[in-house]
């Protein structure tokens, strides 16, 4: 009999846990999109700055499903700096429970305690969503003072952390110690505190790689499926090792794949090499995560160089929304919104693009060789598939797929969703002339 309620009480846990992981699920029912602070001002974003990109969010691209509008690294130091995190005398804003706030000088709605909760109803307010960026772990400035953890009885912060497996480019926080009672009680109070500012996205940094915190990463889950809100959990910096891809995707909704991308080229190919284990997780509420699309006006206070435009040139920009369009990675803008130009805005309201990203299903590579790519996906609903050709040499080259080959339905018209033209047939085949670092983006359709 103690046998059988033993196994009973298993299969509830077991349903009780397949619930929780479907509910999740449904919060990034498609990509998330939006837009993110740190390729235009790394740790120093303010208050004004944030609002002006919401601002222009609004008005210029909520209609086409841009909803994020997310403040990243350090908003709790009061003394940061572009171009290399200050560490060596970092003026910290924390509670008296060991959870960072606002820092009141760069967000002065925060004063008093409020935390994010006005800036957040700000967003709110315009139709869109508010997110943040966090460390994994807890502040050593907590641990030194011994802080409570809120929660407990009696439990500090120095009893619930250690120096293990510490991040090694950022040291502001201990690791949290899974093992140990009140760990979970303080990422519950991280994410009710978030869930009462309204906070509808986190973004938790030196979680990905190396994977050394599966516990903790279970912790954060448990905090955000108790807190009450949605909260759409994406997790950072990769490159997030393969083997732990289903651990990753029955925790978070989103995980990035490789390292921070930038304005280079090489970072693109770097990405669609990386990017060719993670086709079968594409989908169902959880995504692999091609990083921040650095493109428009950015690092005006950023990491990487100067105030500047974008490096990549016209085709290669082209290449890089196409790649993270149909690959169906989460899209964060990482320009600065109010100073967009032209081109790049043309690159963000493509709706027929934007559909197939937010539609599509069944995406897989066709091939990656000589310099060349090609990646398939369907659209059930409009009877139609998409096919992205990638150059990704240095010399111009003559691309050709075979329909029949690759199982993909052949089609009356053949359209190029940059341009909008109808493209000519070559029988049973798809033939383009690409230059160097160019692509073809293809809706095969009726």
């Amino acid at each position: 009999m103690k046998k059988k309620l033993l196994f009973a009480a298993f299969l509830l846990f077991a349903a009780i846990n397949l619930f929780a992981q479907s509910i999740f699920r449904q919060w990034a029912s498609t990509p998330p999109m939006g837009w993110n602070s740190w390729d235009c001002y790394g740790p120093t974003v303010t208050e004004k700055e944030v609002k002006a990109n919401a601002d222009y969010m609004a008005e210029h691209l909520s209609k086409y499903g841009w909803k994020y509008v997310v403040v990243d690294i350090r908003w709790y130091i009061a003394n940061d700096k572009a171009g290399g995190y200050n560490e060596q005398d970092a003026i910290y804003v924390m509670d008296n429970y060991g959870r960072y706030q606002p820092a009141e000088n760069r967000f002065p709605s925060s004063a008093g305690g409020k935390g994010f909760k006005a800036l957040a109803g700000y967003v709110h307010a315009k139709g869109l969503k508010f997110g943040i960026h966090i460390m994994r772990g807890i502040p050593r400035e907590a641990v030194v003072r011994h802080t409570p953890v809120l929660g407990t009885s009696g439990i500090t912060a120095d009893q619930i952390s250690n120096d293990k497996h510490l991040c090694s480019w950022l040291h502001d926080n201990y690791t949290v110690d899974a093992s140990k009672k009140g760990a979970q009680e303080y990422y519950n109070s991280l994410f009710n505190l978030y869930a009462s500012w309204g906070v509808d996205f986190v973004k938790i940094d030196d979680l990905s790689a190396p994977y050394y915190h599966q516990d903790e990463i279970e912790l954060i889950r448990n905090a955000i499926d108790q807190c009450g809100r949605c909260i759409v959990l994406s997790t950072s910096p990769g490159e997030t090792p393969i083997r732990n891809a289903d651990h990753v995707s029955s925790h978070a909704n989103m995980w990035r794949m490789v390292n921070d991308v930038w304005d280079q080229w090489g970072d693109l190919v770097h990405l669609m090499e990386v990017a060719q284990k993670w086709y079968p997780y594409i989908g169902n509420g959880t995504w692999p995560d091609c990083d921040m699309i650095p493109l428009g006006h950015i690092a005006i206070r950023g990491e990487r160089g100067k105030d500047r435009m974008t490096r990549l040139t016209h085709n290669e920009q082209y290449s890089l929304m196409a790649f993270f369009s149909i690959f169906r990675s989460p899209l964060f803008f990482g320009g600065d919104l109010p100073s967009m130009d032209n081109f790049t805005l043309s690159l963000l309201t493509n709706r027929k693009v934007l559909e197939m990203h937010e539609q599509s299903e069944g995406v897989r590579q066709l091939f990656q060789r000589n310099g060349q790519l090609a990646i398939a996906s369907n659209n059930k609903s409009h009877k139609a598939s998409y096919l992205a050709l990638f150059n990704i040499s240095d010399t111009t080259q003559k691309m050709k797929v075979n329909l029949k080959t690759y199982r993909i339905q052949k089609r009356r018209k053949l359209e190029d969703l940059w341009s909008g033209k109808i493209m000519a047939q070559h029988g049973n085949s798809v033939e383009v002339m690409l230059q160097p670092h160019a692509c073809k983006l293809i809706m095969l359709h009726d």
